[in-house]
């Protein structure tokens, strides 16, 4: 089921596209915050299905991609037993679908490439305002929904013992759309005596997981990083706890999301929720998670009232301006970074 009849993907891949203009201006009572492409007549803060059956999508073969933050390829193996799953569950063809941005997957979305993903907390917003995308499960337990905290880090031997001490230091942020890895820092760091552009120049690593290896081979001070991505790194051994100090702690906030196209027809998207919420999760899956073993439902409008929150604080309402900004600066950090590997690359000496 992994191999997934590459062909078929690219084929639905090809098939689909955005909605029509003609469509997008349909009468609508009520939009909120969502793109003029979609409607919100619930009132529940997401895209309602539309209206019209014949723009009610039942697609043959229903692409998935996992959230960018970390090696897509690492979990496409991960994942592996889900995808059948669903495979089974639903009775249409799975296909993994590698991105390498929080902008790529949400760009997918929205021109109708994509059917479910997996969202980094700082991207569902956007996710759901622009492309029409529909959260309905996050990971969990019989504890709850599962939670993470945004961490700073530092080296263990380091100096740094509070966030103050790293003005006009190197701190890395992950990518502009990041929750804990940019958004929530300028939100919390200034009440802790570290103000982001002022006391210290964001350097965008483009994940988590780099971050935390900057850290380690001491390429930033500090990075402050998502608590749960941290552990997972630190459970598979791709770094060692003990190089590390946690020198700052949030609050809890909700982890990533899974969402849905909104245009699916509604009775394949009420099986593709029964298909997740009755997955039972394999070890290898229990491990990567911390031990949080099943999927629970949750809504947008009450799950993520607390990233709402720090998105408007932050200045980065999940609007079109805002993302074009955010869009704007991954695309500057990532040209950076691959000038960056060029640089080395042409510098490191030659073989033997």
């Amino acid at each position: 089921m992994m191999h997934l009849a590459r062909r078929a993907a690219l084929a639905a891949i090809a098939l689909l596209g955005a909605a029509s203009a003609a469509a997008a201006q349909e009468s609508c009572p009520s939009r909120g915050q969502l793109d003029t492409l979609y409607c919100d007549a619930d009132g529940d803060l997401v895209a309602d299905v539309p209206r019209d059956p014949a723009r009610q999508k039942d697609p043959s073969t229903l692409i998935f991609a996992y959230s960018p933050t970390e090696n897509p390829a690492v979990y496409q193996h991960v994942y592996g037993p889900l995808m059948e799953h669903l495979g089974r569950c639903t009775g249409k063809r799975m296909a993994y679908f590698p991105v390498q941005s929080n902008t790529a997957q949400i760009e997918a979305f929205r021109a109708g490439r994509l059917h479910i993903a997996l969202l980094a907390t700082g991207a569902v917003g956007f996710a759901v305002n622009l492309a029409g995308a529909v959260p309905f499960v996050v990971v969990g337990s019989e504890r709850g929904p599962a939670g993470y905290q945004l961490y700073a880090i530092v080296k263990a031997d380091s100096p740094f013992r509070t966030l103050a001490d790293l003005k006009g230091r190197k701190v890395a942020h992950v990518s502009p759309s990041s929750n804990s890895g940019n958004l929530a820092p300028r939100v919390l760091f200034p009440d802790n005596g570290l103000k982001p552009d002022e006391d210290y120049r964001p350097l965008m690593s483009g994940g988590h997981d780099k971050s935390i290896i900057g850290v380690s081979l001491g390429d930033y001070d500090m990075a402050p990083v998502a608590s749960d991505i941290f552990d997972r790194m630190t459970a598979r051994g791709q770094v060692k706890a003990e190089q590390f100090r946690v020198i700052w702690k949030s609050d809890v906030f909700p982890t990533s999301s899974y969402s849905m196209a909104h245009d699916l027809r509604p009775d394949l998207q009420a099986k593709i929720r029964e298909c997740f919420l009755n997955f039972a999760f394999t070890e290898e899956i229990k491990k990567e998670y911390q031990g949080e073993d099943r999927f629970l439902p949750m809504t947008y409008k009450e799950t993520w009232r607390p990233i709402r929150e720090v998105a408007e604080k932050s200045g980065t309402p999940y609007n079109r301006a805002a993302y074009d900004a955010v869009a704007k600066r991954e695309a500057d950090a990532a040209a950076q970074r691959a000038q960056q590997q060029q640089q080395q690359q042409q510098q490191a000496p030659p073989r033997q």
